[in-house]
């Protein structure tokens, strides 16, 4: 007999997915019975409000996770590494938004509406990865298109939010931008170099091969939540003076003759798709208008005429919701319904 309600742990509570976390868990109605907060030492004592109650945060060193059915974690990789396997090993299913598990065969990557079928396969560890922000909005617009044309080839750019690197980000784009207008030099501690007013071809380190880390993870991650190797990927990341939403321009290339406007009806009837596409009278996505919503937005869907199937895109999401937190709560939707 299926239970009416889970223990949830929030794990890095305090940062800004975890907050989102709460909120999408309030607002979606998840049937939380006792919720959980943790975080690090320094953040244990405060308190954030969930349905209207106060919840205090509680030091992750001293969890031992009994009882807790279900963790929501985004507290840093090394943290995920350390406390992801303490939590699976006492029973509590593991949803983790960092990037420690993600390219773990025993661990599946999953995105509900590309490949839900994964989840069955968190038992091995007790485990399950939330992709890469960028990741999920590019595999939620392509995968019908490649259910139905066979995509062989993906270039795609992107235009990433600096939420994306967190709270202390998103506070230094803020500082700097006061000390421009008020004609200081503006201090860069967070991010390579002064995001104000600028863009930061590097997202994460750069590799041997001359790609960033979050460029190969677009690669690797399309293809083991596709589960095909076959589609060749090439990306640039791209940090852009945008508080929330990621954009990104996708040039795609099909084995099968494809048309945009067939592609516009395929992705309008897409669960997790909309798509605003009239760009003659400027309505297309944009990250301002994203922000707060669920679903991934595709517009500027036209031929690319120097291939024979081709196609381009522009696609955008709230990298905080459908990037990160929504995603995962998701990921529990269905656990709850099928699994656990």
């Amino acid at each position: 007999m299926k239970k009416k309600k889970y223990n949830v742990a929030v794990v890095g509570a305090t940062g800004v997915v975890g907050k989102e976390f709460l909120t999408i868990l309030e607002e979606r109605n998840f049937p939380v019975g006792e919720i959980r907060l943790l975080a690090s030492e320094r953040s244990a004592g405060n308190t954030l409000q969930f349905k209207g109650v106060d919840e205090t945060v509680k030091d992750l060193a001293h969890e031992t996770f009994e009882g807790i059915d279900i963790g929501l974690f985004s507290p840093g990789a090394s943290v995920s590494a350390k406390y992801a396997p303490i939590a699976g090993k006492a029973g509590c299913i593991v949803i983790d938004n960092t990037s420690q598990f993600r390219m773990d065969p025993d661990v599946p990557l999953v995105v509900p509406e590309v490949n839900p079928g994964d989840i069955a396969k968190y038992t091995k560890k007790n485990i399950i990865a939330n992709p890469n922000c960028s990741t999920i909005q590019m595999v939620v617009a392509l995968k019908p298109i490649h259910d139905k044309y066979r995509i062989k080839r993906v270039v795609v750019s992107t235009y990433q939010s600096v939420s994306g690197a967190g709270k202390e980000a998103m506070e230094e784009l803020s500082s700097q931008v006061k000390e421009l207008f008020n004609m200081r030099e503006p201090s860069v501690e967070v991010l390579p170099h002064r995001i104000a007013f600028n863009c930061l071809p590097q997202i994460d380190s750069f590799l041997d091969n001359g790609y960033t880390k979050e460029e190969m993870k677009m690669v690797n991650e399309t293809h083991k939540i596709f589960g095909d190797e076959s589609v060749k990927i090439s990306a640039t990341a791209v940090r852009v003076p945008v508080f929330v939403g990621h954009s990104e321009a996708v040039n795609i290339e099909t084995e099968k003759p494809i048309d945009p406007a067939d592609v516009k009806k395929l992705l309008a009837k897409s669960p997790g798709v909309i798509v605003i596409d009239d760009p003659k009278e400027g309505v297309y996505p944009m990250p301002s208008d994203v922000a707060g919503q669920d679903e991934v937005f595709v517009g500027r869907i036209r031929r690319d005429d120097t291939v024979p199937n081709g196609i381009n895109m522009w696609i955008v999401a709230d990298n905080l919701r459908k990037g990160a937190a929504l995603n995962a709560v998701q990921i529990a939707e269905v656990l709850i319904k099928d699994y656990i």
